[in-house]
């Protein structure tokens, strides 16, 4: 009888086990269908330009990003606060570059003269200032970044003239229009002062409301390539390229 139990108990105890085993490979199954499912409506997600980062991410991350996106409210105000005080002194005023740093440097010199002078008539040593030298690695490291900038945009201008991407081509010419239709409107620093509000404003909005901005983008970028196909089956279509590459091989 204590054998017949003990074999009845390990019986049990299997079948146990395997309902245990059952349940969490069951469990686990689901848990990898959440997460399959999960990654399917994550990638089913429409994004502004394809983006796949962040926005803090796109704009670079770090204290630049955190300025853009209002991160430290002081220090974004500050450099917000410091644009337009240019923008008014060159624009408003009239104020020009040269006289502007002549004028500042006159100023910075008679204060720093008076200050040391003025330290000797109430019996204190004069105060110490900093000996300025610019890095050598930073200035290599500025032109570095802009001589691979400038080589990546010539790239990009390089494979747009040859005629490759006709979509990518339009694009331009009609970003260039427009840039060109802005600077004849006003002169290059209100432009600049115009684009560095937009930093300012339009990311951090676009965080804000990035679900809405999306959806809506995605509805335009729908009816954008509708009226490309339109347009490449009634224009495009027709212009006789094949004949001119003829021409140019004869």
């Amino acid at each position: 009888m204590a054998e017949h139990a003990g074999e009845h108990e390990s019986v049990m105890e299997k079948i146990t086990e395997k309902f245990h085993s059952h349940d969490s490979s069951s469990d686990s199954d689901d848990d990898k269908d959440k997460k399959t499912s999960a990654a399917a409506v994550k990638a089913k997600i429409y994004r502004l330009f394809g983006r796949e980062k962040p926005v803090h991410k796109v704009l670079g991350g770090g204290k630049p990003a955190d300025v853009f996106l209002w991160r430290d409210k002081k220090v974004s105000a500050g450099v917000l606060g410091v644009a337009t005080a240019i923008w008014v002194l060159f624009e408003l005023l009239e104020y020009h570059l040269l006289t502007l740093v002549c004028h500042i440097v006159i100023l910075a010199l008679a204060v720093l003269f008076l200050w040391s002078n003025a330290s000797t008539f109430i019996n204190k040593s004069p105060p110490q200032f900093p000996e300025v030298i610019l890095p050598e690695d930073i200035v290599l490291g500025v032109a570095s970044a802009l001589r691979i900038e400038l080589n990546r945009a010539f790239a990009i201008l390089r494979e747009i003239a040859s005629g490759r991407d006709l979509k990518k081509f339009l694009a331009v010419i009609a970003g260039l229009w427009v840039f060109s239709a802005l600077g004849s409107c006003c002169n290059f620093l209100t432009l600049f002062y115009i684009f560095f509000i937009l930093l300012h404003s339009v990311p951090v909005v676009y965080e804000k409301y990035e679900d809405q901005v999306d959806s809506f983008a995605e509805k335009a970028e729908a009816e954008i390539k509708k009226q490309y196909v339109v347009f490449n089956a009634n224009v495009l279509s027709k212009i006789p390229i094949g004949l001119l590459k003829d021409k140019k091989l004869a």
